[in-house]
């Protein structure tokens, strides 16, 4: 389990420069490849993470009678990976080229097997979503999954939040009537708050985590991002010469993984992500405004449980339902 702690850094100043509201120059912090190739070992046992998070992200699908799912946060292909495993069709976007290589290599190894042959991978934008080569179903997906806290990746580029309102709407247009966007965050209002990341972890349960420490980016006193180190000590079996890890274990980490001797020579390992604070109460608030009429409800779990007085997740998980009697506007462009 990884120890988490935080740094609070304030740095005074203007906000970052003005951005348009079309701007998709959002820096990809995944083009050295570093993150991409640890990123895996970072999530640990595919087996181990989904006794949780497996079962509740089907049942939550299920629930709502989907199937035809557009992941738009694909990275490696984890959650595309295990949606396909367990029946569902999976139509998979990333912005990161060389995340999405490690998915594509997957798809390239489990090509016989039917479901992988017709998995549709793409490279895509969040702001010009619609406007990508994937194929629309004609009415929407029945499911777009933005999990694994990648929303906040999108930068808030000059303080009005307009890229985060284009990125859910057009979410929402790729949505079905009747159809379901499930969205993720981390407690970033802990974080912020208290300068605690609440213990616990149900996402990622590597055994390779030395630590992930958290700074708070203050602009005018005000948080405008979080930066994560992320820490590991990486077996030596696991790597090539020097940092690089071997692309076939990161994809696939030997099944006794968890059971790594505590003295074989290990390896540390870093690589440091930024992301927008989100915080819940304004958050929320956003998904309402993007969706608009559109908006049907909106559910609100922790670590996919209900949320209670004293109770503090590590994650928000967001259902927002697309009203059934909505016009399709899967191909309509947001301007």
């Amino acid at each position: 389990m990884a120890s988490e702690s935080v740094t609070v850094r304030d740095r005074e100043g203007s906000s970052s420069p003005k951005a348009s509201a079309a701007d998709t120059s959002s820096e990809d912090q995944y083009a050295d490849g570093k993150a991409a190739a640890l990123w895996n070992l970072y999530v640990g046992s595919a087996q181990a993470r989904t006794t949780i998070y497996r079962e509740n992200i089907c049942r939550l699908l299920r629930s709502h009678g989907c199937h035809h799912v557009l992941d738009v946060a694909c990275g490696t292909g984890i959650d595309s990976i295990m949606l396909l495993e367990e029946g569902f069709q999976v139509t998979s976007i990333d912005f990161s080229d060389k995340m999405l290589k490690h998915a594509q290599k997957m798809r390239w190894n489990r090509r016989k097997e039917d479901a992988f042959d017709k998995w549709v991978i793409e490279e895509g934008n969040w702001l010009t979503l619609l406007d990508t080569d994937i194929e629309f179903p004609e009415e929407g997906f029945d499911a777009v999954v933005c999990l694994g806290n990648s929303f906040a990746h999108l930068p808030d580029m000059d303080g009005s939040q307009v890229q985060h309102r284009i990125a859910l709407r057009n979410f929402c247009d790729a949505v079905k009537p009747g159809g379901i966007l499930l969205i993720d965050h981390r407690n970033y209002d802990a974080i912020i708050d208290t300068g605690r990341a609440p213990p616990g972890n149900i996402y990622y349960n590597s055994p390779y985590i030395k630590n992930l420490k958290t700074s708070v980016v203050r602009v005018d006193g005000v948080p405008s991002s979080i930066t994560l180190d992320y820490n590991l000590e990486v077996p030596t079996r696991l790597l090539f010469t020097g940092r690089t890890v071997r692309s076939k274990l990161a994809l696939n980490p030997p099944a006794d993984e968890d059971k790594s001797s505590a003295d074989e020579p290990r390896v540390s390992s870093h690589f440091q992500l930024s992301y927008y604070p989100h915080r819940l109460n304004a958050f929320g608030s956003l998904i309402e405004e993007s969706f608009g009429e559109s908006l049907e409800n909106r559910q609100i779990l922790g670590d996919f449980k209900e949320l209670a007085e004293g109770f503090t997740p590590g994650y928000y998980i967001h259902i927002v339902k697309r009203k059934c009697n909505i016009e399709p506007s899967s191909k309509r462009r947001l301007t």
